[in-house]
């Protein structure tokens, strides 16, 4: 038992550098991951639980980047719309979860490998809809910080305040499924302690990812980390075809 546990532990180090550095958030990389070790719904509320401590670091570390009129525009959508993702995940069972998951992130990726250069016009409707979009895609599938990173982009801010006010949209998100999540008993006592551990790992690797960024090119890490989620998202689709 202590051999898997390291091994997940190690992995949700890697994931919070890559997300940290990549922009897209933890559990782009997180969720897939956990999937190996967990079914569908203990992953989702497993994610909740963890980016809540992901996003607290985030937040401590890039503190003063905060932009609350980003935060308006596109973290209220995201929080009304990951309610009702949340809500309705509990329609998906493990294996069509994994399966779904596994499609968007592969397309997602291969989207935004073919066109580099495409972000969501800076206008308020194109804002509130990639907020919507990106609190949907986590409350059903655990992850939406790929559509959150594309609409953020759109504004063309600083590497510390797209972070930051990721991460703020974020707390308030995962707050939310958290609450829909527990209701829905995914949370379970066992995550409970894991909670010293998670939280440790959430600010080293942030702080790693932090000092990453000072040497690493945004632009050429995101690219790497584009194919890695390409990857994990093929892998989740042909597990879900080898296991059924």
């Amino acid at each position: 038992m202590l051999l898997p546990e390291i091994i997940f532990y190690l992995l949700t180090l890697i994931a919070e550098i890559l997300g940290t550095v990549g922009g897209f958030g933890s559990s782009v990389f997180f969720v897939p991951m956990a999937g190996y070790f967990y079914d569908f719904h203990a992953v989702l509320g497993l994610t909740a639980f963890y980016h809540l401590f992901s996003n607290i670091s985030k937040i401590v570390l890039f503190f003063k980047g905060i932009d609350k009129r980003i935060f308006l525009w596109i973290g209220l959508p995201s929080i009304l719309m990951v309610i009702i993702g949340a809500y309705f995940s509990r329609f998906l069972s493990g294996g069509i979860g994994d399966l779904v998951l596994g499609v968007f992130l592969f397309g997602f990726s291969l989207f935004l490998l073919l066109k580099p250069s495409f972000v969501f016009k800076q206008t308020a409707g194109n804002s509130i809809f990639g907020g919507a979009l990106s609190g949907l895609t986590a409350g059903l599938l655990g992850t939406g910080g790929a559509v959150r990173g594309l609409t953020l982009a759109s504004f063309d801010i600083p590497k510390a305040t797209f972070l930051a006010t990721s991460a703020l949209i974020d707390f308030g998100v995962d707050g939310s499924r958290f609450v829909v999540y527990y209701l829905q008993d995914y949370i379970t006592k066992d995550m409970l302690f894991k909670a010293p551990a998670l939280l440790l790992i959430s600010f080293v690797g942030t702080y790693i990812g932090k000092k990453a960024l000072q040497r690493i090119s945004q632009e050429s890490f995101r690219k790497i980390a584009l194919w890695l989620i390409l990857g994990i998202g093929l892998a989740s689709i042909v597990r879900y075809l080898v296991g059924s």
